[in-house]
């Protein structure tokens, strides 16, 4: 075993807290037998919601239950694995840097490596992009998956972006403030809400929107040889990708196309006595 290897502790006090935090977005999980119980996997997601980020959440725990004897990993920004108290738990739980070289040690490792490509210019999309999926032309777990021979899992989170407005990337913003540079970051969203109006990056409070993760058969040129470093391949392998996951969240929002309504109505169904007759009004 690596240093890597982690296997998180089923009693870990963040799991609690992630719980009841999830529970407020009613999630949906299916499709979580896609995912092998055992061995590497690489699982890909649609990042939403800024710094909340519902999905990244419910599709970890998701996965923690799915293999609770094999590790699993996510990944996360240094900045927060640098913070006091805050990383050392984190690390425990199964997170890894965002980097190329944490992934594939977590792979190597026998671990299944959650990754979100579209990163913070998916998360910070304005809110009228938010039944898009957009990696920005990442291509970098293609050339992974193919160069490790891992099966590649897509995630498909629909509901995230409906629970906070974001009004711009505020891409001119990070530019004129260089957080590239400070902080590997392009944007510097501008969001409208409780209780800053409209404010940049501040913390407004997210709707309850229900959020549904969709796992996804393993993608068919991930279970099949190929060259890491032919791009005409990877840019290949990259829209079909994209193109997978994108009718699946199509499908997810024809569902459900309101979900700050549908997770209302699951609150209120959840009420007791004969409050919970009101959700039938909804």
């Amino acid at each position: 075993m690596t240093e890597t290897k982690v296997i998180p502790d089923p009693n870990h006090p963040l799991l609690p807290l992630a719980r009841a935090y999830t529970d407020y977005f009613t999630p949906t999980v299916t499709g979580v037998e896609n995912l092998p119980v055992s061995g590497p996997a690489l699982v890909i997601g649609n990042h939403s919601s800024i710094y909340w980020a519902p999905e990244v959440w419910i599709t970890f725990m998701a996965m923690l239950e799915h293999r609770p004897d094999e590790p699993s990993y996510g990944v996360a920004h240094d900045i927060l694995l640098r913070a006091p108290i805050l990383g050392d738990s984190l690390r425990q739980f199964g997170v890894i840097p965002a980097s190329r070289e944490s992934a594939a040690k977590g792979l190597k490792d026998g671990g299944a490596v959650m990754v979100y490509p579209g990163g913070d210019w998916e998360a910070c999309r304005p809110w009228t992009d938010r039944g898009k999926i957009d990696f920005a032309e990442r291509k970098g777990f293609i050339r992974l998956a193919l160069e490790l021979g891992v099966p590649v899992i897509p995630a498909v989170a629909n509901g995230g972006h409906d629970s906070i407005f974001v009004l711009s990337r505020g891409e001119r913003t990070a530019r004129l403030l260089q957080l590239d540079k400070l902080v590997r970051a392009k944007v510097f969203p501008y969001t409208l809400g409780l209780p800053f109006g409209v404010a940049p990056i501040l913390p407004q409070l997210p709707l309850p929107a229900s959020v549904t993760v969709s796992f996804l058969p393993a993608l068919d040129w991930s279970t099949q040889p190929g060259d890491p470093e032919d791009a005409g391949l990877v840019d290949e392998f990259y829209t079909r990708t994209v193109d997978t996951m994108q009718a699946e969240l199509d499908r997810l929002r024809a569902e459900t196309p309101n979900p700050v309504a549908a997770g209302i109505k699951k609150h209120v169904a959840g009420l007791p006595g004969p409050l919970k007759g009101l959700a039938d009004l909804l």
